[in-house]
């Protein structure tokens, strides 16, 4: 596997315009698609407004993002900049193992191989090459840390982006869904913002012993997403 530089401490324009790329909703792996839950949780009652809508999110970037995807992407560049394929695969089967529900897996490995895609469309290599043999399929955080490793940029830098680009897509999602207005959807994403710092510290100091993928709440309302009778989200 080619190893790929290791990044200056600095952030170059180059290396920000890549993190703003891989955060943008227009990044094509259909991240836009999902609610995560928040559309079962908006049918249950369990998420009436605003409130609790913001109190939804940030409880699950801190108890769920910090603690798996951010986590593991985090560990996930420092593999791939390394070139330990064997850490890439082991961190690839926690991820698809550790997800609680059967959509919450088709999301990250969905995602996983739409970024894949993506990334053999930039420069394919033997990276992609492992990705590609990621079984049953590379999931979302390992897939987005290879392009993360790629872009040169620090890992924290790269780690602010990533749960930017998932508090975007949650906001949008949840626009939509509860309805809220697009002023009250800057509010929530706001408040987000203001959490993910703290989030992706925690997530960077995580050790894999204490790494964990335990949200009973989320798990129980994407399961109950799956029977939904009428839904606009695909998890």
């Amino acid at each position: 596997m080619a190893r790929i530089r290791r990044p200056s401490q600095s952030l170059s324009a180059t290396q920000l315009l890549q993190l703003i790329w891989l955060a943008s909703p227009a990044l094509p792996v259909g991240g836009f698609s999902y609610s995560e839950g928040l559309e079962a949780a908006i049918e249950t009652g369990a998420v009436h407004g605003e409130t609790d809508l913001a109190r939804w999110l940030c409880d699950q970037l801190t108890l769920a993002q910090a603690r798996t995807d951010l986590a593991v992407a985090a560990r996930a560049i420092a593999a791939w900049r390394r070139g330990d394929g064997q850490r890439i695969r082991e961190l690839n089967d926690w991820t698809r193992l550790t997800r609680e529900s059967s959509e919450l897996r088709q999301q990250t490995e969905q995602m996983g191989r739409s970024m894949l895609e993506w990334l053999r469309q930039r420069r394919s290599d033997g990276d992609t090459a492992l990705l590609a043999s990621l079984a049953p399929a590379p999931t979302w955080p390992v897939a987005w840390a290879l392009a993360a490793a790629r872009s040169g940029a620090p890992v924290r830098e790269a780690l602010l982006a990533h749960a930017f680009g998932w508090a975007e897509n949650m906001v949008q999602s949840a626009i939509k869904a509860v309805p809220l207005g697009q002023t009250a959807g800057q509010r929530i994403l706001q408040q987000l913002s203001d959490a993910i710092p703290a989030a992706v510290d925690a997530a960077m100091a995580l050790p894999d012993s204490a790494r964990q993928a335990f949200t009973p709440m989320l798990a129980i309302v994407s399961a109950r997403h799956e029977t939904q009778y009428s839904r606009l989200f695909r998890s």
